[in-house]
């Protein structure tokens, strides 16, 4: 078992979970990676924007020569005007050349782009906002009027950049810094520990915080991907998930941006994302669930293979065995969908291929023993502790519990980010020192196998405390989601905590809501003799139905528990 091999944990005998990775260098900047690939080929296309219908597919590109230009102008342009390192730089700029080449540019310069998810709703933005004190502000023309409009939340910014049109604000447009460019390159000789980004969570789980990166840290996530999936100089990567972009110049890969809203990914269109995965030969994609619940079945209703597709990551949420063996049947057989699992504050932590699932983990996840997320990632070092909602502030060996345990998940390693910018109780509730280094308590439950294996077994914040003691959500729910009838389950407390009763909302697939109260009583003995034969399904008191769970902004499968507890109550009051 990892957590109990002693050359990886006993601390006396320990091997560096930093020296995973080979040697990590003390000096880096993570945007190195693009004027080298640029001098090397500079013809190459870095960046693919997809835009019109799937049968008139056309492409804005961009070489890695020019997006080094470009990366070039903005550091340069901002850099004159006043940035200096360390500024932070609020930026919100559509997923595109432009996103790249801004976030590329602040880097360069060593200052510290913040990206928020502007789906978040508008006042939570503008909380971040103004949490993160940013000197400077670099958005499309309507970010900007939010900014002129909300002034008191901007107050700290003195420094703006328009990507688009300029309108009643001033500041120059990216257009001028690319006109006003002298072709002199900028690269800020930064230390592995500065400050490089600051990456917000989604917020799904509680308030949006601001997770450090340093320069560090992201080398070792290229590290460490390069060492999970192989990815190779010749690949193209569709990128169904904005942020893992960034990452297309270190891997030397193409970066392909299908035409969808990646604040809506649940509502992309399939055909879209197809069409520019075929017409570009994508090698590689990443994407939430609930992308892919959307493509898969498109894709096997229409009779079209993906057969250029060597890898699929989905992440942000437990995929469902069937999705994966939906994948198998479109996809190359030399393929496989791999379901990598972290937070924004640590990835990756483990990874699992979709044939391990199939073969290993699918009929122990519809049995309820949750979702299997693999063996930890290269780097990582990871432990399983007792279950407590209070910080702890140093590592103990009596917090560890045995393999088949379940208690909260835990990582160290260099992908490992120190704290919350700003936050420092929300740093002291999931971060301790062990030995004098980091390691981070994601505040997901779980438990290792026999085998190495890590399981999934939901949030910390979400679990029930009943009369019979802590119950996870996501074992129950998987009994259940092996249901036809069933899109998806959430199970939630009824009542004060040390005394919640078991309820699980089912959200049916199309066309299969209960059309009244008998229809509802009908499904839910359909529910009853379809998990009659497991004995944690026997937990759940009673079913409710809904046409749609509240979900996250970023992958659109993240269920707000939460909302769904306070309309159970409610119901049953």
């Amino acid at each position: 078992m990892a957590h109990q091999a002693a050359p990886t944990h006993d601390p006396r005998v320990a091997a560096d979970p930093f020296a995973d990775l080979g040697e990590l260098p003390e000096r880096v900047n993570i945007a190195q990676f693009l004027p080298r690939l640029a001098a090397r080929e500079p013809a190459k296309l870095a960046v693919r924007v997809a835009k019109g219908p799937p049968d008139a597919l056309k492409f804005d590109d961009i070489s890695y020569a020019e997006l080094d230009r470009r990366s070039d102008a903005i550091a340069g342009g901002l850099v004159r005007r006043g940035l200096q390192r360390g500024d932070r730089v609020c930026v919100f700029v559509k997923p595109g050349i432009d996103l790249i080449a801004v976030t590329f540019g602040l880097l360069k310069a060593a200052a510290v782009p913040v990206l928020i998810d502007p789906g978040m709703g508008r006042e939570a933005l503008l909380s971040c906002v103004e949490r993160m004190q940013p000197k400077a502000f670099v958005g499309i023309p309507r970010t900007h009027a939010l900014r002129k409009l909300f002034r008191k939340r901007f107050r700290t910014v003195q420094l703006t950049l328009t990507v688009g049109k300029r309108l009643f604000w001033g500041g120059p447009t990216l257009d001028r810094l690319l006109a006003e460019h002298d072709d002199r390159p900028v690269l800020a000789d930064t230390l592995a520990s500065d400050e490089a980004a600051i990456l917000f969570t989604s917020g799904s789980t509680g308030p949006a915080k601001g997770v450090v990166y340093t320069h560090g840290m992201f080398h070792a996530q290229v590290l460490a991907l390069k060492r999970l999936y192989a990815f190779g100089a010749d690949e193209t990567d569709a990128a169904c998930f904005p942020l893992f972009a960034l990452f297309s110049p270190a891997l030397e890969m193409t970066c392909v941006f299908p035409e969808l809203d990646p604040s809506k990914p649940a509502s992309c269109d399939p055909a879209r994302v197809v069409a520019a995965i075929k017409r570009t030969s994508a090698t590689s994609t990443f994407g939430s669930p609930a992308i892919w619940r959307r493509v898969v079945p498109w894709c096997l209703e229409h009779g079209v293979e993906l057969p250029t597709l060597r890898r699929v990551l989905i992440a942000g949420a437990p995929v469902p065995p069937s999705l994966v063996e939906g994948f198998h049947r479109v996809l190359a057989p030399n393929s496989d969908v791999h379901t990598p699992y972290g937070a924004t504050e640590s990835l990756p932590v483990s990874s699992i291929a979709g044939r391990e699932i199939i073969e290993v983990a699918a009929e122990r996840s519809a049995a309820g023993a949750g979702t299997c997320v693999g063996r930890p990632a290269p780097g990582i070092d990871l432990r399983i502790i007792r279950v407590t909602d209070q910080p702890i502030a140093k590592w103990s060996d009596e917090l560890e519990l045995s393999a088949g345990e379940i208690g909260e998940i835990t990582v160290l390693g260099p992908v490992v980010t120190h704290q919350y910018k700003f936050e420092p109780r929300h740093t002291a509730a999931a971060k301790l020192d062990h030995a004098g280094r980091v390691r981070h308590r994601i505040g997901d439950l779980g438990y290792l196998d026999a085998d190495g294996r890590l399981w999934f077994l939901g949030r910390k914040s979400h679990r029930l405390e009943t009369a019979n003691g802590m119950l996870p959500t996501v074992g129950v729910e998987g009994i259940f989601n092996t249901h036809p009838r069933v899109h998806r389950s959430a199970l939630v407390g009824v009542g004060p905590a040390g005394g919640e009763r078991p309820y699980l909302w089912v959200e049916p697939t199309p066309d299969e809501f209960p059309a009244n109260a008998s229809a509802e009583q009908r499904f839910a003995n359909e529910l009853r003799e379809h998990a009659g034969k497991h004995p944690a399904a026997s937990v759940v008191e009673g079913f409710l139905f809904h046409r749609g769970f509240p979900v996250d902004v970023r992958h659109n499968a993240k269920i707000h528990r939460d909302n769904l507890k306070r309309e159970a109550e409610a119901r049953l009051a």
